[in-house]
Formats: structure tokens, C-alpha cells, sequence
């Protein structure tokens, strides 16, 4: 490989120029609507996929596990899962990508058991909000309305404020043209294919960001002349904790999981993500979206294939900067890394740069290209189905028509996209990072956690305990955050805010405030007898217009198909069955991810040997390889048939041997003597014997 001679030489050779950054940001978002509206055109003319508004914002209802997994790697993978995780391994060596790893994984895994029981109690549901006006009424609703909110409006402001700053960092290009040009191809692919379109680049991101991080991985620690190898990485790293030992670690080594100042990013890190998951409409799109059957599994595999992402990510590329930026290639060199450049997510770059050149470059603008779209166009659709269903349709038009939800979808879609980037700009302006949003999150949102996951698993949580909790706790957690910020530097500047102390007892005080607040209100207002009934009432859509529109029956089009009683109480078994096995299943995950993996090194101060250092990236390595199995081929496999049926009669069509109305026929037919059970019902109908039927899509 060929290194510049000179750091001014190589940042001259390695820096892509605007033209490269315009046109990945143009190009390849204009390439993903464009591909977007050739698949909807393909499922609308062979697959009878009419997009409605319950199409729209839910799929159908009856997306696979192997899409729904992709979907969760892509809405979890933001530019902060691969700047920030790189960054925290820079300051604080090995323990870094773990930590942020496995804080960030649990809560996928445990929200598998929350998307069971919401396709059990509230199969027609289309945000989770939706299911806190059915239980505790308008008040509570309003309530979680603003902090479901601001959970996206922070996701979205994460995204793109360290999507900006990297694309400007490798292409020079202005970050305010990237901070309003980045969204662009989204909001217009998000917008021509909704949920689908969104779950499906989901995967084709997913894909492409999977093959990118193995060529980072195996260039860094199998072919590169520098490193090269796991033992050389070690060497380097040796020498560096030598160069400068890290406050807070055992010998100051970067080799070691006892790390001070790692442990607080952990909890921190545990802390703001569970707020992030649990209150993200975005993921709770994706658990409505799956086929009931297939919930429970899509979160799993995503939530374990997601884990390799930022952990082998970060050890490679954090630990590559550290072992190259002694050396001439790296673009800070002689210097050390600013701290302003480390919160901004430059580790990333700048380490791809110092191991690939332009080619490290190129990739980086794509992987943090491909995280942020993939990321944002999930928090769009959030965004719109919470202001079209539990706005628009609860407050101010009831009896609104399909087609004007759909509309009304639309809307909310370039709206908000229009408006995240402006916010963005003031934040740039600001001198706000990428890194202070990230441990400022939980201290805003994280006191909603608690009581909205009691909404869906405990019948005795009383609507004041579920209304004011989440105000109490969120004034309890500023508090803690303030003073103690204010103790320890005297002043509230930026930086002392954003330092690891004051983070942690916001975060601290905003998740666990609820517990005694819950409590409280528990032994004065009385324990909630809830029956769960409301939550089954939650009303689908009218689509019968957009339906007659297109020539087709309701029941024609996916996700419309009607089911018996019988086939509803056969998928509640199912289901039942499922959140018991989640139950076990995620907890025991949970805690081997947070205490008998991690624990028992950073109790003993271990330094990681070099053949223990090498078994450690070996198993990140075929992690990842595992990941894109699970998420990147499974997804093919799951719809060969589907897709065999698809490409078949494009060429019947093309051929002109069958037209797409005959395929239909043969297609319908074929469904009639399928009995469905895995698929989410329709609201109930009531027939003349009076028992309820649900209607639900088939896959």
C-alpha cells in the first residue's frame, strides 16, 4: 500500500473533494428513490400492493423476521453507533466498543418482549401512543405525545449533526448544504413507498454497511502493512498507553475493561438507549409491521446481529487511530486528536483515512451515508404516524378517509424532514456535537421509560401514576444534571455539561425517578384494574376509497384478508406462547451481555494478553460474519419464493404470455386454499350471530 510521504501530502491525496461528497449525497439518495418507486410500481402492478394509509405507516402488517431484524440493525445503526462508539474507544480503549455495544443491545433484546405483548393486546395499533390514550385518556396522551416527540426530534438531531460533520471532514463540502441535502432522497423515498419502502432499503443499507465493516476489519488486522495483524495492533497499542496512559484505567493501559471513566459512559450509554427504544415510535412500527409469528425472532436476531456493529467497529477503527496516529499517515499527526474532533465523530474518518487512503475515505462517506438515510427514514415515518394517527386523526378529523390520511402522511414527511434540518443548523451554529446529544438524551426522555412499558405488561399502573411521572422525573433529572454540573465547574458552560459527572446523574435520575414516583401514585391514587379491552378497540383505517381507486377490493390487497375467530384465538396462543419464551430469552441474554461477560474482567483489572487480545477480535470477526448471514442473506432466503413468484411474472408480463390481471386471479386463488394464522387482524366486525372476527393480511 502507498502512503503519502507527508501528513500535508496525504490529507491532499485523501480528502474526496466536494464533488465526490454532492454526489454521494445527491446521487445515491436520488438512486434509492428511484429504486424505491421501481419497487412499489413492481408490488402495486404483480403483488396487488395498493398503498393505502394502513400500508403506508404498518406494511401490511406482515413483514418476515428476517426483514424485521434487518430493519431493527438499520434503525439502530445511526451515525452515533459508528463515530460515537469509535470515539469512546479512542478515550478509553478496549472497554469502549464493549461498553457501548452491549449498553445499546440489551434494549432491543428486551423490547422483543414489548412488541410481543403490544401485537397481543393491541393488534391494530399504529404507535404506541395510540395505546396510551386507549388506556389512560387525553392528559396522559398529551403527555407521552411530547416525549415520544422529543425522543425522535433528538435521534433525528443526532443523525444528521454527525452525518454533516463527517461528510464535511472528508469532502470539504459546507455542512449546512450536507445538514439540508442529507434528508432529501429519504423524505422522497420514504414518501413514494412508506414503511415498506423504508424497511426495504432498511436492508439493502444494511447490507452494504456489513461488507464495508469486514473490509475495515480484515484490511486492519489480516493485510494492512502497518498493522497487519492482531499482535502488531497489540505492539502499537502498548506503546501508546506508554506515549499516554488513559486517567482512570488499570496501568493506564487501553487493554483493559477497567476503565473509570468507561464504566460512567456505560451507564450513561444503558441509561439514554432505553429511552431511545422504548420510546422511538420507530420501533414500535416495526413490531407492528411484523407477522405475529415473527416479531419475536426479528428482534432477537436483530438485537444480537446489531451487537458486532459498533462493538467490532469501534476496536478496529478505534484502535487503529490509536495505534496510527504516532505515524506519519495519520491527519493529525504529530499531534493528538482534538477532544472538539473526538465528541464530532472524526475518530472514524480519520482512522479509515490513515489505514485506506481515499479508498477509507470513500467508504466512510458511505457507511455513515447509508447509517444516517436508513436511520432517518425510519424516525420520518415515526414522526408521521404519530402526527397523522394520534394528531391529526385523534383531534382534529376522526372520520378521515384513507386517502386523506395518506395525504396527511405526506405532509408530515416533508415537514418534518424540512424542519430537523433547520433545528440542525441551529445547533451547528450552536456549537452543539453529535457527542453532547448523545449523553444529553436520557436526561430528557428517559423518565417516560418505566411508565410506558408498565402501560402494556402491568394492569395496575393508575393514569396519574402514568401521567405525572414522566414530568416529575424529567424536572428530578435536569435538577441532578444542573447541580451537579454547576458543583463541579461553577459555571453551565457547554463542556462542563456535557462532562461524564453531571451526564450521569441526569441519566441516572431521569430512568429510576419513575420507580418511586410509580410508587407513589400507586399508594394514593389506588391500583388500576385495567381489562385490556380498550386496546383491542383501536381502529384501522378506512381504506375502501383508496381501494375502489385502484380497482380492487379491500380484501384483495395484502394485509386485507378476513380471519375467523377461530384463526384470531389460534394467533393469541401463539403469541402468549412467544412473550413467555421472550421473557426468559432476553433476560438471560441481558445479563450475560452485562454482568458474566464483562464483569468479571473489569472486577479482576485484567490487561488482555496478545493471544487473548487476538481470540477477542477473532470472535468480532465472526460475529460480524454471523451479522450478515442473519440480517444480510437470511432476509433473501426467507423471500426466495416471493421473490421467484415476483420475477416470474415480470417476465410473463414483459413476454406478454400472461397479463398482471390473470396473475392476480392465479394468485388469489392460490391464497383462498392457504389458512392463514400468522397475521395481524383488522379491527372487528360484528356478524349477524354476533361473534368478532378480525381481518388480517397474509404474507
Amino acid at each position: 500500500m502507498d502512503h503519502a510521504p507527508s501528513n500535508k501530502e496525504h490529507i491532499a491525496n485523501a480528502a474526496l473533494g466536494q464533488g465526490v461528497g454532492y454526489g454521494i449525497v445527491l446521487g445515491l439518495g436520488g438512486f434509492f428513490a428511484l429504486g424505491m418507486m421501481l419497487v412499489t410500481f413492481i408490488l402495486r402492478r404483480y403483488n396487488r400492493e395498493v398503498q393505502t394509509s394502513e400500508h403506508f405507516n404498518t406494511a401490511g402488517r406482515t413483514v418476515k423476521s428476517g426483514l424485521v431484524a434487518s430493519a431493527v440493525v438499520s434503525s439502530w445503526t445511526w451515525a452515533a453507533t459508528l463515530l460515537q462508539s469509535t470515539g469512546v474507544c479512542y478515550r478509553y480503549g478496549i472497554s469502549g466498543p464493549f461498553w457501548y455495544a452491549s449498553g445499546a443491545t440489551v434494549q432491543i433484546l428486551l423490547f422483543a418482549t414489548l412488541a410481543i405483548e403490544l401485537k397481543r393486546r393491541a393488534p391494530n395499533a399504529h404507535t404506541y401512543l395510540e395505546i396510551i390514550k386507549a388506556r389512560y385518556g387525553t392528559f396522559a396522551h398529551i403527555v407521552f405525545l411530547v416525549f415520544g416527540l422529543a425522543t425522535n426530534i433528538l435521534v433525528s438531531l443526532m443523525l444528521i449533526v454527525g452525518g454533516s460533520a463527517t461528510v464535511n471532514a472528508l469532502t470539504g463540502m459546507h455542512t449546512i448544504a450536507a445538514i439540508y441535502l442529507l434528508p432529501v432522497g429519504v423524505v422522497a423515498y420514504t414518501m413514494v413507498g412508506g414503511l415498506k419502502a423504508t424497511i426495504l432499503t432498511d436492508w439493502a443499507h444494511t447490507f452494504i454497511l456489513l461488507l464495508i465493516i469486514i473490509i475495515f476489519a480484515l484490511t486492519t488486522y489480516a493485510s494492512h502493512d502497518v498493522l497487519g495483524s492482531p499482535s502488531a495492533v497489540y505492539d502499537l497499542l502498548v506503546q501508546a498507553a506508554a506515549r499516554h496512559p488513559v486517567e482512570g484505567n488499570k496501568d493506564g493501559s487501553y487493554l483493559t475493561m477497567q476503565s473509570r471513566e468507561g464504566a460512567i459512559f456505560f451507564v450513561i450509554n444503558i441509561v439514554g438507549n432505553f429511552g431511545t427504544v422504548f420510546l422511538d415510535n420507530g420501533y414500535y412500527n416495526k413490531a407492528i409491521a411484523a407477522s405475529p409469528v415473527h416479531a419475536l425472532p426479528g428482534y432477537i436476531l436483530g438485537g444480537l446481529s446489531w451487537f458486532a456493529i459498533p462493538w467490532l467497529t469501534a476496536t478496529t477503527m478505534g484502535l487503529a487511530a490509536l495505534a496510527m496516529e504516532n505515524t506519519p499517515w495519520f491527519p493529525t499527526y504529530p499531534d493528538r486528536m482534538a477532544d472538539a474532533d473526538v465528541s464530532a465523530g472524526l475518530v472514524l474518518p480519520y482512522a479509515a483515512v490513515a489505514i485506506l487512503g481515499k479508498g477509507g475515505a470513500v467508504c466512510t462517506l458511505l457507511i455513515v451515508f447509508m447509517a444516517v438515510t436508513s436511520a432517518t427514514s425510519s424516525q420520518l415515518i415515526a414522526v408521521s404516524t404519530i402526527c397523522t394517527y394520534d394528531l391529526y386523526r385523534t383531534y382534529f378529523n376522526p372520520t378521515a378517509s384513507g386517502r386523506r390520511l395518506i395525504w396527511t402522511s405526506h405532509a408530515f414527511v416533508m415537514g418534518y424532514g424540512l424542519f430537523i434540518a433547520t433545528f440542525s443548523v441551529g445547533l451547528y451554529y450552536a456549537g452543539i456535537s453529535m457527542g453532547y446529544l448523545y449523553l444529553m438524551m436520557g436526561v430528557v426522555i428517559s423518565a417516560a421509560v418505566l411508565p410506558a412499558t408498565l402501560t402494556l405488561i402491568w394492569a395496575g399502573q393508575n393514569k396519574w401514576a402514568a401521567s405525572l411521572s414522566p414530568i416529575l422525573g424529567l424536572v428530578c433529572a435536569l435538577v441532578a444534571w444542573l447541580v451537579t454540573a454547576k458543583k463541579e465547574c461553577g459555571e453551565l458552560s457547554v463542556a462542563c455539561t456535557g462532562s461524564n459527572n453531571p451526564m450521569l446523574a441526569g441519566n441516572v435520575a431521569a430512568l429510576l425517578s419513575p420507580v418511586v414516583l410509580v410508587a407513589i401514585f400507586t399508594l394514593i391514587f389506588g391500583l388500576d384494574k385495567y381489562d385490556w379491552k380498550s386496546m383491542m378497540e383501536i381502529r384501522m383505517g378506512d381504506d375502501h376509497d383508496v381501494a375502489a381507486a385502484a380497482g380492487l377490493d379491500l380484501e384483495e390487497i395484502p394485509g386485507g384478508h378476513s380471519e375467523s375467530q377461530v384463526q384470531f384465538e389460534e394467533e393469541q396462543k401463539k403469541l402468549q406462547r412467544a412473550g413467555k419464551i421472550s421473557k426468559t430469552a432476553t433476560v438471560v441474554m441481558t445479563l450475560a451481555f452485562l454482568i458474566l461477560w464483562p464483569m468479571p474482567m473489569y472486577g479482576t483489572g485484567y490487561i488482555f494478553s496478545k493471544p487473548f487480545f487476538t481470540g477477542w477480535v477473532t470472535v468480532g470477526i465472526i460475529w460480524i460474519f454471523c451479522s450478515f448471514i442473519g440480517v444480510g442473506l437470511f432476509p433473501i432466503f426467507e423471500s426466495r419464493h416471493t421473490l421467484a413468484r415476483t420475477v416470474r411474472s415480470i417476465y410473463l408480463d414483459a413476454t406478454g404470455k400472461s397479463h398482471p390481471k390473470t396473475i392476480h386471479a392465479r394468485m388469489v386463488a392460490e391464497e383462498v386454499q392457504k389458512t392463514p394464522g400468522d397475521a395481524t387482524p383488522p379491527p372487528p366486525k360484528e356478524t349477524e350471530k354476533g361473534d368478532v372476527k378480525e381481518a388480517a393480511g397474509s404474507v
